[in-house]
């Protein structure tokens, strides 16, 4: 079981965090009532572990400050039942963080007519005092941008896992059009062609005779090995970008041999990278 607490000041990137961690499967509770947290600690270990084996909980200064104070005791509760329990605090200079909400035109949490916006920073600073004295985890994001930071969070936090997105693999036809709203479109109408083949003309890539035909095409086996070489370089930069869906696309002439079997072997090759693959026909449906 694992439990991440995040915490930090207003603007210091704390929903960065916990998107970040969101998407390499954790599942997030922002703001949740620390009266709520023992609770939830205690039914962790009451039989539904399953459902959360990862945690993050995000803590701020809206809590009540007499709640904020006993967050040391609830993480020392937490790793006294044997949760791997951990505090992530997100610090930022002052004046990035002033420089952050003017930019944004966002409103601190704790400004009004009582409080300035200089003001609200010190007193939150003041307020979660308790969380940042037992972190064992800081990120000081004063000269961090996004992407950064959910570096150091993947590499810190959740020990180097990134995320893998989901890919859409879309076999299609040319002479039927090209499908929109898709990342990448590759054109399989340079391989030979079963159509010609009396034999295969009425089957589909997904049927064996297809496949071993294709299977002994030098120029096929070349185009597949290039395919994944291009992907397992490429997809990995759009992972690291942020990207969770990606579509792909691949086209020959009547998008019925080709092009199926093409995405089919291409849904082995990701899903044993770790990926989850949907895959459509397009002109078989």
């Amino acid at each position: 079981m694992r439990l991440v607490i995040v915490s930090g000041l207003s603007g210091s990137g704390k929903s960065v965090a916990l998107h970040t961690l969101e998407d390499i499967g954790f599942y997030c509770i922002d703001n949740l009532p620390l009266f709520l947290l023992e609770h939830l600690i205690l039914g962790l270990r009451a039989g539904i572990d399953a459902v959360f084996a990862k945690t993050a909980i995000g803590v701020d200064a809206r809590t009540c400050s007499d709640e904020l104070r006993h967050v040391p005791a609830l993480v020392e509760t937490a790793r006294d039942r044997g949760i791997r329990c951990d505090v992530l605090f997100l610090d930022a200079q002052t004046e990035t963080l002033m420089k952050r909400f003017s930019e944004t035109r966002r409103k601190h949490p704790l400004t009004g007519r009582e409080h300035s916006l200089a003001e609200a920073l010190r007193l939150e600073r003041t307020l979660l005092e308790p969380i940042s004295d037992c972190a064992n985890m800081r990120i000081d994001t004063s000269l961090t941008n996004v992407h950064e930071l959910r570096d150091a969070i993947r590499n810190r936090v959740a020990e180097g896992l990134s995320p893998k997105a989901s890919i859409l693999l879309q076999s299609f036809g040319f002479k039927y059009g090209v499908p929109h709203d898709v990342d990448f479109v590759f054109d399989l109408r340079s391989l030979p062609n079963p159509h010609w083949q009396p034999d295969l003309q009425h089957l589909t890539g997904r049927d064996r005779p297809v496949m071993d035909f294709l299977d002994a095409s030098d120029a096929f086996q070349r185009m597949r090995r290039d395919l994944q070489g291009f992907f397992d370089h490429w997809i990995p930069r759009f992972e690291t970008d942020g990207r969770s869906y990606l579509t792909i696309a691949i086209g020959c002439t009547g998008g019925q041999h080709r092009s199926v079997y093409m995405a089919e072997s291409l849904r082995h090759h990701f899903e044993t990278n770790g990926h989850q693959v949907i895959v459509r026909h397009r002109e078989l449906s």
